[in-house]
């Protein structure tokens, strides 16, 4: 009860710490649209609006209210869960971001299931055969993976799969099939950096005495690693997975471009070129609120793994 207790404050005051911070994030937000060159009401209109016709939209829309009041507007807006309307196509922001949403969510589950498998496996096969040929050309590989740019990690699949080979679909969004090429891309880098973390964090863990006293008791190897090394090990690898997942989850910009995948990345990316102020706006935020929030979840999950961990 005591712990149950100690981890309810603590969400309490972690949830709590959010406010300032959303609101940080909102002001920033919300000036750097004004920073960036180019009038959105001007690039919507084109040639054919005239200046009397741009002028009663700006007014329209409470664009030519001083920014103070614009501000405020914006603030109480977003605190009671509405980003605005798109300049685009007229729909609240926030309709067009959650229709996205899973798009970008089956993307990363994908992503994020590619880079566990793999990363966890080459980290745990190369901690427990340290020096072999097997642990010195995983992390050669994995140090590529780090190393080589999504986009053209992207076309590279893209040109030997599905050009040369004809085995999957070039890009598009539908079936599994499409699905493959994309997590793909995008799971590789974050399967590096989970291989590489989970060795290193491994071979710590194996050096500890109670490993040593696990062994000389006489438990079976298997136990001795999957059992009480792992546990301890996944506290590093739950850190790299949540972060990993929520970035994820704000939208793979350049994969979801390369491949045309319909979600929130490819939005902020046309929104971006749109000067859709709004829907960047809203595009930032909602990646604000899904960081946040897995760092909460990342925190709370510390506690199941290690229960020496207290929050006070």
């Amino acid at each position: 009860m005591e712990i149950e207790g100690e981890m309810t404050n603590y969400i309490i005051r972690r949830l709590l710490l959010t406010i300032p911070t959303l609101i940080g994030i909102i002001t920033i937000t919300f000036l750097l649209m004004y920073v960036v060159p180019g009038d959105p009401i001007r690039i919507l209109m084109g040639q054919r609006g005239d200046p009397e016709t741009i002028a009663m939209i700006r007014k329209q829309m409470g664009l030519d209210d001083p920014l103070p009041i614009q501000y405020f507007r914006f603030l109480t807006n977003v605190l009671r869960g509405d980003f605005g309307r798109s300049y685009a196509t007229n729909r609240p922001v926030l309709s067009e971001i959650l229709t996205r949403f899973p798009a970008t969510l089956k993307l990363a589950l994908a992503s994020m299931l590619v880079a566990s498998v793999i990363g966890l496996s080459a980290g745990i096969i190369s901690a427990t055969r340290q020096y072999s040929f097997f642990d010195y050309s995983s992390m050669v590989v994995a140090l590529m993976g780090v190393s080589a740019p999504v986009f053209w990690v992207g076309l590279l699949l893209m040109w030997i799969f599905g050009y040369t080979l004809g085995w999957l679909p070039i890009s598009g969004y539908g079936d599994i099939s499409y699905l493959i090429l994309p997590a793909i891309t995008l799971g590789i880098r974050p399967a590096a950096y989970i291989a590489r973390m989970t060795r290193s964090s491994f071979l710590e863990v194996l050096r500890q005495d109670y490993i040593r006293t696990a062994r000389a008791k006489g438990l079976p190897e298997r136990r001795v690693i999957y059992i009480h090394a792992m546990r301890n090990t996944l506290i590093t690898v739950v850190t790299i997975l949540g972060m990993e997942l929520a970035s994820l989850l704000s939208g793979a910009v350049l994969t979801e471009t390369i491949f045309a995948w319909p979600g929130i990345g490819r939005l902020s990316v046309d929104a971006i070129i749109k000067r859709d102020h709004p829907m960047v706006q809203g595009t930032v935020l909602f990646t604000a609120i899904i960081f946040i929030f897995a760092n909460l979840i990342v925190d709370i999950s510390y506690a199941f793994l290690d229960p020496r961990i207290r929050y006070e």
